[in-house]
């Protein structure tokens, strides 16, 4: 069931996506950049230590690239707690992503899945993506272990960020972060997704 007409889109453009009914685009002037980032049990450290020492004949950016592909992967498979699959934080995470949209960063596309977040934004020039990255994960670790009544990590001490190098490399990764649901098999089409830019936009698609 499509969830296009659902009353929570009201919530989303609350929430501060107001301005992003259209298909995104590159314009070519600020540079766009991917982030991954997951739970920090959904990936056991040592098996992404392992990919390391495995790859470490590569230089940096091959390296870099490889492991995220690995990443995504092996996040796809549902491992760990899947505390997003609680509406409750999916929602919260979602909210705090799109609050600062306009005011720190152009948000182009995301999703939150079970165990990960999947962002395309283009940050503004006085804020840095590791500042932007502190304050929300912060932030939604801490509201999201208020909300389940526990301590500890949340989500993972790093990120995965990849610059976009051009306007079909922006597409591609649309694309990709728009239709993870439905490679992970949580729905039919990435408009039925709710935590995501895709079910904004309704049946609006990139391709």
């Amino acid at each position: 069931m499509s969830l296009t007409n659902d009353r929570h889109k009201d919530v989303l453009r609350a929430a501060g996506w107001h301005s992003r009914g259209y298909l995104p685009h590159f314009d070519g002037h600020a540079i766009p950049q991917f982030v991954t980032l997951h739970l920090a049990d959904s990936i056991p450290k040592k098996v992404i230590d392992g990919w390391k020492r495995e790859l470490t004949l590569l230089d940096y950016e091959q390296e870099n690239i490889l492991i995220q592909k690995r990443i995504e992967r092996y996040l796809d498979q549902g491992y760990g707690s899947a505390f997003l699959k609680d509406n409750r934080l999916a929602t919260m995470v979602q909210n705090s992503l799109l609050k600062f949209d306009a005011v720190r960063y152009n948000l182009s596309s995301w999703v939150v899945m079970p165990n990960h977040s999947h962002f395309l934004l283009t940050r503004f020039k006085d804020w840095e993506l590791e500042q932007i990255m502190h304050s929300f994960k912060s932030y939604t670790a801490h509201e999201a272990n208020k909300i389940l009544k526990r301590s500890g990590q949340f989500w993972i001490k790093d990120y995965f960020d990849r610059y976009i190098r051009n306007a079909e490399h922006f597409r591609r990764t649309v694309t990709y972060i728009e239709n993870n649901p439905v490679k992970a098999r949580l729905c039919s089409k990435p408009s039925d997704w709710p935590f995501s830019s895709a079910w904004f936009r309704g049946d609006k698609a990139v391709k």
